[in-house]
Formats: structure tokens, sequence, C-alpha cells
């Protein structure tokens, strides 16, 4: 084994996989009840369909420079978290037309950091997603080049359909022109794994991939969404301490939460950017999805072969080189070739999301209406009613305020409204998402650009409500997995050392 890439790891000798993941869904939260929004069906959608309309901002095009509603959070670490998503969940059986009940939605994701969407059913069940070099364990295939990358850029493989669909494990990861190169990044590191270690066997190639993603997970992801006041209580002696998981429990097999996978979640939508510019070439400045009624008929769109001038530029998305912050002025270099951070966590998602292509969703097209929907529809508690369960007080209606988060806060037509300015059907009542949301306004923390700049911006992160659940479920998935880093060797490092982040990710998997 290569030493670049981690401690060898312990109890590498089995390629099976434990039948312990084949789970439901659940809830963490069982006695509370349901939140109504309404004494009727129709009233509660029509003011769910208020809230939502409040959370999608007006339009705002995609541009090169500086932006107020920028995080601290480098733009790749939104795809991660979409990434992440499709890794532990998946339930085609749900409905937002009726009812649901979690006890019976069947996870066809297992819940576990696994990346059962990169490696999908193994070389063995899906051999058309590999390639099979002599005396080396089997490789992912590649698509053809695309311009304009770091390094020499690939599509993911795809079929001869029309449209070309995807060879992966999890199609929902061609879903927009970024999240589609970051699972060509996963195959290109597990590529460079098989070409620098051709000694190891498949399995153990895929365990060490595993480990250096739940690496990833644990030791970067999380501090970026939540705040470091949730994580601290939950570590003991600076590690993370199962006896200290409160909320999160499961008898012999893990569960996905509702509360997790309908609400907490869901904070990634909130970061989403109008748009990003993947390279130099100015037809790669794009919105996330088309927005026709601004003229903007092309956009980052997946479930295509990739556009053949589309190769990131992945310095534009995660510090793998430091550049300067830019400004204001499109046309000033380091404006144009910036690092794009992601937008605060906040109440407020882009104007593309309110209205989402017919081949992401439809009836309804808002992702809000989307998420506030399917958390009735499960019935989930409020927000305050999940916060007095923890053992806190729950914010008060004025602190939950819809808008964006931007310091200095919006005025005029833009300003921030309490959410009772919606509909009085949200007074001490606010859905669970919404208060995820709302709750990181009041738990900001400051964080260093990674720009030549000496610039730190006051982040907005998940607080006690959401930031407990978020890293509960990350922390007891793990800890419930016999074959996670946190369960075999909690210890274990990257090789590298105790600072491995994404950045370092991306950069062995380009060949870096």
């Amino acid at each position: 084994m290569s030493a670049r890439h981690g401690t060898p790891l312990r109890g590498l000798t089995s390629s099976k996989r434990s039948p312990l993941f084949e789970g439901l869904f659940g809830r963490m939260f069982r006695h509370l009840r349901p939140a109504k929004f309404g004494a009727t069906e129709d009233e509660t959608i029509a003011n769910l369909g208020k809230l939502a309309g409040r959370m999608v901002a007006g339009f705002d095009p995609p541009k090169d420079g500086t932006d107020d509603e920028e995080s601290g959070i480098p733009a790749l670490y939104t795809y991660l978290g979409q990434f992440i998503d499709h890794d532990l969940t998946f339930d085609p059986s749900s409905s937002l037309q009726k009812q649901n009940d979690p006890d019976a939605l069947h996870d066809f994701r297992t819940p576990a950091f696994d990346l059962d969407n990169v490696y999908g059913r193994g070389p063995d069940d899906q051999p058309y997603l590999y390639e099979f070099p002599p005396d080396k364990p089997a490789k992912f295939l590649l698509g053809g080049k695309i311009s304009g990358g770091t390094t020499a850029a690939f599509d993911l493989a795809r079929n001869t359909a029309t449209p070309a669909r995807a060879l992966i494990g999890d199609p929902r990861n061609d879903e927009n022109s970024i999240v589609s190169q970051l699972q060509g990044l996963f195959l290109r590191f597990h590529n460079r794994l098989v070409d620098e270690n051709p000694a190891l066997s498949f399995a153990d190639t895929q365990r060490l991939l595993r480990f250096h993603y739940q690496y990833v997970v644990v030791n970067d992801f999380l501090p970026r969404i939540v705040h470091s006041s949730v994580l601290d209580a939950l570590k003991t002696d600076d590690q993370y301490d199962k006896g200290k998981l409160r909320f999160y429990h499961y008898r012999n097999t893990p569960f996905m939460p509702v509360e997790f996978s309908v609400a907490a979640y869901r904070l990634g939508h909130s970061m989403v950017r109008p748009g990003y510019r993947l390279n130099d070439n100015d037809k790669t400045l794009l919105p996330i999805f088309p927005v026709p009624s601004q003229g903007l008929t092309d956009g980052l769109t997946g479930f295509q072969a990739m556009d053949p001038i589309r190769g990131i530029d992945w310095g534009r998305f995660i510090d793998i080189d430091i550049r300067g912050r830019g400004d204001e002025d499109p046309n000033n270099p380091d404006s144009r070739k910036r690092l794009q951070f992601a937008y605060r966590i906040d109440t407020s998602a882009v104007n593309p999301l309110g209205d989402l292509p017919a081949i992401v969703a439809s009836n309804p097209s808002s992702l809000p209406l989307r998420n506030l929907l399917r958390g009735w529809r499960l019935e989930l508690p409020n927000g305050q009613s999940v916060a007095k369960a923890m053992g806190l007080k729950p914010l008060e209606d004025s602190e939950i305020l819809i808008g964006k988060f931007t310091d200095p806060e919006p005025t005029g037509a833009d300003a921030l409204v309490p959410i009772t300015d919606v509909s009085a059907a949200f007074a001490h009542n606010c859905p669970l998402w919404t208060y995820v949301l709302a709750e990181a306004r009041t738990h900001q923390q400051a964080v260093k650009l990674p720009v030549t700049e000496d610039v730190t911006i006051q982040t907005p992160k998940l607080g006690p409500v959401g930031g407990r659940i978020v890293a509960e479920v990350f922390l007891g998935l793990l800890f419930g997995d016999n074959h996670s880093f946190l369960s075999q060797e909690p210890n274990w490092l990257p090789s590298i050392g105790g600072d491995y982040a994404l950045k370092d990710f991306v950069k062995y998997a380009l060949g870096l």
C-alpha cells in the first residue's frame, strides 16, 4: 500500500457487507404530535404555499464577483452534502399526494456511509460500471474527456439512450453538472488507489476510499455546517463519544429518521447559489437550473451527456489552491477565477429552486414547497416542540425570520419578516425544516476565508436543534456500522495527517 494514502486498515479480510443495514425510515421523537398548519387540508396546503413563496428569493442572475449572501464555506461543500444525501437515502415509494407512515417507508439506500451510490452492487452484479485490468482490482469506467477542467476532465460513462444516461451507482448523482463531476472524482479516487496499490483486493481498495470519505464527513464537512458548541457537546477528550448521543437511538439496526431526512438535513437547499462559473469559458457561467422567465434557457441541469466545454476548474469550488477573493467587478481577473462560496444557511432559497425543470421535479416544481409538504405529509412535529423535547428554550416567533441572513440585514422589499407575518397558523408552530434554518441566524461563527487576502466572514451554522439532529444521525450511523472507521479504528488518520479535508480528497482524485 502506498504510504501516502492512509495508515493500513485492520480487519480487511472479508469482502462481504454486513446485513446490518437494511433499514426503514423512522422517528427520533416518536411521542411528539404532528404539526398542523390549518383547519383543513386545503387550508394547510395554502399556508405552506405562502411560506414556500416567501422562502424563494427574487431573481438574481449568475455573476462573477463577491456577493453579500456568501458564507465562509466553499461551494463544493453544498454538493458534497447532496452526494452524502444520495449515499444515505433513497425512497422511491413515498408520495407528496398522500399521508405517509415513516415506519412503512423502506430506505432503498443503505443508511450508512458506505458509498453504495458509487459502487452500486459491485463489479460482480453490475460489471458494466467497471473495467477489469489484468492483475489489478476492478476500476471504474469513465466517459469522454471534457475541456476546461483543472486537469484532464472526464464525463461519466453513459449508455446510448437519448438523452444519454450515466452508468453510475445512483442516477441522482447526475442531476447537475457539479454533483455529476463530483461523482467522477470519487471514481477517479478509486482508480488512482488501484493504480498505486495494485496488490490490494477490490474490497480493501473500497474500504480505503470509504475511510477517507468518512473521515472528511466527520472532521471537515460536519464542522463546516454545524456550530462548534453543538459538536463539542458530543465529544469526550476531543473525540466523538457514542455515549453522548441523546436523541438518536436504535436497538440493533440503525434507521433513517424523518426529522433528519425530511427537515434538518435539507439545509443544503439554502446554500445553493443562483449560478456558478465552471471554468474560463464564458458559456460556463450559468444558473444552476434554467430560468426561462428571465431569458436563461440553459443551465447546469444534468441527466444528459456533459457539454464538452463544462470541465470544472476545481479551484473555483474548493481551495485546492489559494486565489484572490475578487470584487464586484466582473472584468477583474480575480473575480472571474475566484473561489465561489456557498450561500449562507438561511430561510431563503435562490430563485431557480422555486421553479425546477420538469426533469428534476414537478407537481409542485417549487423545492421549498416540496420540502414543506413532505414534512407535513410525514407528520413531522413543529420545531418548537422538538426544541422542548431536547430540553431547549424554543425560538420566539420574532426570532424566526424569513429571508436572507446577509450582513447588514436586507431592507425594503427584501427585509426579513417574522414567520407569523406570513400566516397566523405559524404562531408557536414553525415547520421543522424552516425552524432549523431560522436557528442558524442565531448561531453564527467567524470563518477565515481561504483566499490571499485576510478576510473573515460571519457564517450561520446549524444550532442546537438542527445541528444536533444532523450530528447525532451522522455519528450514530457510523458508530452503528461495524465497517466504519469510527467502529474499526476511531484513531485512524489519512497519511497526510489530522488536517485532511475535502480539498485534499479532491487533489488526490485529480492526480495532483
